[in-house]
């Protein structure tokens, strides 16, 4: 029986420490898409939210392929800009689809 028991002790703790890091592993995943988000809120506001009657986009509901196209465009130089030119060229290709991926998500 105390066999038993230990066993089915053993098994619980490596259930409960798997499922611990799975959590701890999304926890890590959703700052990273915040955090990264958030680099965009001084010009393009909070969630992508830009102030009413600015000029800057709202970048909250845009579609996806559309904001990854104007990333890269800005990366690129191809499209024109003050300083989006400047700041896309410090993301990878991958943080741009996250980044997109997030805005097409937030209620506009």
């Amino acid at each position: 029986m105390k066999i038993r028991a230990s066993v089915f002790f053993a098994v619980s703790i490596y259930c409960v420490s798997t499922a611990a890091f799975a959590q701890s592993d999304a926890g890590k995943e959703a700052l990273y898409v915040k955090s990264l988000a958030a680099t965009c809120a001084n010009c393009h506001g909070t969630n992508g939210v830009a102030v009413t009657g600015s000029s800057v986009t709202s970048l909250a509901g845009l579609d996806k392929a559309y904001t990854v196209a104007q990333m890269k465009a800005f990366k690129t130089g191809t499209r024109p800009a003050t300083v989006m030119h400047q700041l896309s060229k410090g993301y990878s290709d991958a943080q741009i689809e996250v980044i997109a991926t997030y805005f097409a998500a937030q209620k506009k």
